[in-house]
């Protein structure tokens, strides 16, 4: 493996892992708050579309990730009002805005521009295209640093960097500010908040909210800056992987940062191995390259969900005492 290979599956990987990142975060902030969100899938697929179809009818990118963003904030206000003032079950409401989700953007997408549920192919303006950072081709010919700079670092979308230096900025809310203290404390003991004259579900709202903002980021990288329009379940399970990241890095975000890196590698490689050959197997299944994702996020459900140390408050909603 040459090092042009390498890196090319180094900016490969860093592409795929975005919108993971993204949604790994926007869990975070949710589940820290005691809210578990398994509805993830569903916020990234309405932003995506919501993103996409705005993009290509006014042909902003810029729009289209309003639209994104606001899509996924209403799914998470209702994922709030079920699960935060009605008190009902997290999990039950998580999964029917999956299903609403994945039969809106159908239903929508066929009435609208009557191709399948897609939405038209986005050009120029209407997505995000590629930054070229300075100097980027002058260093191109440097050993190592030079093809890392302007191959992996360089060329991608302003999306892909927003996400990763959203990872310092959620570990510096969550561990250095006032809110990221009552957030935390919240998903631990809502009752000793309460006590200290704090709304808990202020606080709670506040959390889905910020993971709809992020979800919005998800979902839009995916359709207007990633691809070029909305396809049918174009989220392709990512809001379930990106919940297994967050679980596997017990809900902190620079091992989050890791594990979504960890799945957009074996992403980003499977496409790479699909020609390789083993002694005495021959070449490998295409499909059993493509699910190695999906296999290692069971494994690892398998391997250390019972290892990994939730909010104690997660999942429990939160009655005031009188």
């Amino acid at each position: 493996m040459d090092l042009n290979t390498i890196v090319d599956i180094a900016a490969s990987t860093i592409r795929v892992s975005t919108p993971l990142l993204f949604a790994a975060l926007a869990g975070l902030y949710s589940e820290r708050s005691g809210i578990f969100d398994i509805s993830l899938e569903g916020k990234m697929l309405i932003a995506a579309f919501a993103s996409a179809a705005l993009a290509a009818t006014s042909g902003s990118a810029v729009l289209g990730l309003l639209a994104g963003i606001l899509a996924a904030i209403a799914f998470s206000l209702i994922h709030g009002l079920a699960s935060i003032t009605y008190r009902g079950n997290q999990i039950v409401s998580g999964v029917a805005i999956n299903f609403v989700a994945a039969g809106l953007t159908m239903i929508l997408g066929q009435a609208w521009f009557s191709q399948g549920g897609r939405t038209p192919t986005l050009f120029g303006p209407s997505r995000f295209a590629p930054i070229h950072l300075p100097f980027a081709d002058a260093v191109r010919d440097v050993p190592v640093l030079g093809p890392i700079y302007s191959g992996v670092i360089s060329g991608q979308s302003i999306l892909v960097y927003l996400a990763f230096l959203t990872v310092p900025f959620t570990w510096w809310v969550l561990f250095r500010t006032r809110f990221g203290l009552r957030l935390r404390a919240v998903g631990e003991n809502p009752a000793a908040v309460d006590t200290a004259g704090i709304s808990v579900t202020w606080l709670r709202y506040r959390a889905v909210i910020i993971c709809g903002v992020l979800t919005g980021f998800a979902g839009t990288y995916l359709s207007v800056a990633q691809a070029a329009g909305f396809t049918r379940d174009m989220t392709a399970g990512r809001g379930y992987i990106a919940l297994a990241a967050l679980i596997f890095a017990n809900w902190k975000p620079v091992p989050v940062m890791f594990a979504c890196l960890l799945f957009g590698f074996l992403d980003a490689a499977s496409f790479r191995m699909q020609s390789v050959e083993l002694p005495l197997i021959g070449p490998i299944p295409g499909q059993a390259i493509q699910a190695l994702p999906y296999v290692l996020t069971v494994i690892l459900l398998a391997g250390f969900v019972g290892r990994a140390t939730p909010p104690k408050a997660g999942g429990v909603p939160y009655m005031k005492e009188r």
